[in-house]
């Protein structure tokens, strides 16, 4: 079942992400927008339609925060629909544990989510602990320093931390 909560999640990823209305390159290089918006896969036809401009435009003009908003609430929905799919796992955890979870598919993608292999087996086991500690012990964690001790201390204690 899924459980976390939209708005705390939405929070939580302004607060990792930040609100960024003009294209700028992410830690990794890659062109992105509003709220981590991932911009190297393109807008669809429906999301310029309802941005009212092109990609050029977009690149040029930037976007306002209530597109930003509009994005990340497709954003959460794709991922949400992709990770609940692939890891049944995820739906078996509580609203925190999941919202967890969604912040990093938000962050780093499903694909690479999944390759967190010890740590899914250690949530199969309700070891919430090591699952905090195998977050901890990745690229991931080194390339997003806080984001991923706060998204880790709310995997170990299932609260968040502020």
């Amino acid at each position: 079942m899924i459980l976390f909560n939209r708005d705390i999640l939405i929070k939580q990823l302004v607060k990792h992400e930040g609100v960024v209305l003009n294209v700028y390159q992410d830690s990794l290089g890659i062109d992105t927008i509003g709220i981590g918006r991932n911009l190297t896969r393109g807008l669809s036809e429906f999301e310029l339609q309802v941005l009212d401009k092109t990609l050029d435009e977009i690149y040029e003009e930037g976007i306002t925060e209530k597109d930003a908003y509009f994005l990340l609430g497709i954003d959460i929905d794709t991922v949400t629909n992709e990770l609940f799919k692939v890891k049944p796992t995820a739906r078996r955890l509580d609203a925190i544990r999941q919202s967890v979870l969604m912040d990093m598919a938000f962050n780093m993608g499903v694909p690479r989510l999944c390759g967190f292999k010890k740590m899914w087996i250690a949530l199969e086991r309700r070891d919430f602990d090591l699952a905090a500690t195998e977050m901890l012990d990745s690229r991931w964690a080194e390339q997003v320093k806080q984001r991923a001790i706060d998204l880790a201390y709310s995997m170990r204690h299932g609260t968040y931390l502020n």
